[in-house]
């Protein structure tokens, strides 16, 4: 049989990390060309149709997503962590942004691969997630020398309770643009809209709901029923998207888009966070990470959205379409802002399946 006749088995992974899910692959097993490796992993996922038909994706930007990793050379890493957003319908692949749900299983994925040794009843790794170059610590529960999916800690937008994956976030402001505030300024305005560009685990324009008209408490199913808005955001964002430096981002996932509003269920603010061209049904950890921080920065478009916060560190709470996510804060302010230092959230992840996946020869031979 002709060599491209033949499928082609990679091994993997499937977990679903905080509020996403994909396959977690090591690095060396796939194609070293970016190009090639982005067929494999539209292949792999099923991109070109909206139910991923012919893969293993679920229809959704947050089942779409991918994890390689690898044993890094960093002097401060055990685990490189590379991120993929594959798109759902038009085999596009992003390797720009960063995703800090799937990075939730990044953690026990390379304690189950055997990247590197557990050791205790908790295992601290060490990852840098190549694509923007933010360091994390997962602290993943490892009791009896294996990884413990089963607990008690319950995140909105996942059903049940599972193990607590607890990470901390370092070196995200600038990531992607280089700055805190990409355009200089803590206001622009683009279409009339007043906005915040903010560089923090995630580039990110932000706005109040009512800038749009909006209450800022919709649902995911209403706000991606709104034609209207979205033609109105993606107008901004593009606009935005260069004003920060980032070139044409028509097709770009990057910069994400957000909106603020006042709290209403207890929290610091309500959120909607956008992939950008689809409501996300609960919050990124990276986008919650840079909303967080537009509320501690004096002067930005969550400017009297509610009591100014001063002490640290400090939980921001974001009440999103699916329940709240809490970011813990360490920064301090100066006369020259806000300076972050790190950020950590409490995510959980599980196993979901174990094997190899499989795609065409004729995309890629192997190894």
């Amino acid at each position: 049989m002709a060599a491209h006749m033949k499928q082609v088995a990679i091994p993997f992974l499937f977990i679903r990390g905080g509020t996403s899910r994909g396959p977690y692959m090591r690095r060396n097993d796939l194609p070293n060309d970016q190009g090639q490796l982005a067929s494999v992993l539209a292949a792999a996922v099923g991109s070109g149709h909206p139910l991923n038909i012919d893969g293993i994706g679920g229809g959704n930007a947050v089942t779409t997503k991918v994890a390689m990793l690898s044993v890094s050379n960093d002097d401060w890493a055990d685990i490189d962590y590379i991120f993929a957003q594959v798109s759902v319908e038009d085999r596009s692949v992003d390797f720009k942004p960063s995703c800090g749900n799937i990075l939730s299983g990044v953690g026990p994925a390379a304690l189950e691969m055997q990247l590197l040794p557990i050791l205790g009843d908790e295992t601290v790794v060490k990852i840098r997630a190549v694509n923007t170059g933010t360091r994390v610590t997962s602290t993943v529960q490892t009791p009896g020398g294996a990884v413990c999916y089963s607990g008690d800690t319950a995140i909105d937008g996942v059903p049940g309770t599972a193990a607590p994956v607890r990470l901390q976030f370092m070196d995200t402001v600038g990531g992607s643009t280089g700055a805190l505030l990409p355009t200089g300024n803590l206001i622009d305005q683009f279409n009339g809209v007043t906005v915040t560009c903010m560089d923090v685990a995630m580039p990110m324009v932000i706005a109040r709901a009512d800038a749009f008209d909006l209450s800022g408490y919709e649902s995911a199913v209403e706000l991606n029923e709104n034609a209207a808005f979205f033609r109105r955001m993606e107008a901004v964002r593009i606009q935005a998207g260069m004003a920060m430096g980032m070139t044409d981002v028509a097709n770009s996932v990057t910069p994400k888009f957000g909106l603020l509003a006042p709290a209403k269920d207890g929290g610091t603010v309500a959120a909607r966070y956008f992939m950008p061209w689809k409501a996300h049904p609960t919050m990124a950890v990276t986008g919650a990470q840079c909303l967080a921080s537009c509320v501690l920065t004096p002067g930005t478009v969550a400017e009297g959205l509610c009591e100014r916060i001063t002490s640290s560190p400090a939980t921001v709470s974001l009440e999103h379409a699916s329940g709240s996510i809490d970011v813990l804060v360490d920064f301090e302010i100066s006369d020259s802002g806000v300076g972050l230092r790190s950020a950590g959230l409490v995510r959980t992840a599980r196993l979901l399946a174990a094997g190899k996946l499989y795609v065409p020869g004729a995309i890629w031979p192997g190894l």
